[in-house]
């Protein structure tokens, strides 16, 4: 399910027991309305349609609600980069690595709330250990990408993994946050964000060697 800022609000109803789906899409409604800091409890059960003591039944406070919901993005999240890598880079690597990019602007573009509330929305993974175990697992298919591209330099030319992981994570995040996502906080550039990420992965890989499509 995508949520955009522009999707049209409804309140969301509460029966046969799902309210803890009812509060999740109500959470992502008011994300993509209101940005992460318009999330409340009381506003939370007020599009679910429910009383305001109504989400302590699942989540003990705001934080908890706004973890599960990143919890979903970043699953969805690690399944689009694991899909773009194709199990290790098949059947090119260098192509399979910009297909990596690719997946993260897309992610940012047509899920803009459940970007929002993984990166805008100040939660501390490491008070939510399975948000950030599925934020680890996000991050393990770019890291196993970069080991796999590591691999083909000369030992005694080889990056970190991890160092070079963060680095193209760093280009990654940055053009989305800044050029591709899907909600007002985008900032218009006149060339695609695709091209523009593609072109610095390029100089990145080129700078250690790393040559090909």
């Amino acid at each position: 399910m995508s949520w955009h800022k522009d999707r049209p609000s409804g309140r969301k109803g509460y029966h046969h027991g799902n309210l803890r789906e009812a509060l999740i899409d109500a959470a992502l409604m008011l994300i993509s309305e209101k940005g992460p800091g318009g999330l409340t409890f009381a506003e939370a059960a007020r599009a679910a349609g429910v009383s305001g003591a109504a989400p302590y039944r699942h989540f003990r406070d705001r934080d908890a609600l706004m973890a599960d919901v990143a919890l979903r993005g970043y699953a969805e999240f690690a399944k689009r980069l694991a899909e773009a890598w194709n199990e290790g880079g098949r059947p090119d690597p260098i192509a399979a690595f910009h297909k990596l990019g690719k997946a993260y602007l897309g992610f940012a573009r047509s899920e803009p709330a459940l970007f929002a509330a993984m990166f805008d929305s100040g939660l501390v993974l490491a008070d939510h250990p399975e948000a950030g175990a599925a934020a680890d697992r996000a991050f393990g298919v770019l890291r196993s990408a970069c080991e796999t591209l590591a691999s083909t330099l000369p030992t005694e030319r080889r990056p970190p993994a991890l160092m070079m992981a963060l680095h193209i994570w760093s280009l990654s995040h940055g053009t989305a946050a800044l050029f591709a996502r899907g909600d007002a906080a985008r900032r218009p550039i006149p060339m695609p964000a695709e091209d523009l990420l593609e072109a610095a992965v390029l100089v990145y890989l080129d700078g250690l060697g790393i040559t090909g499509r």
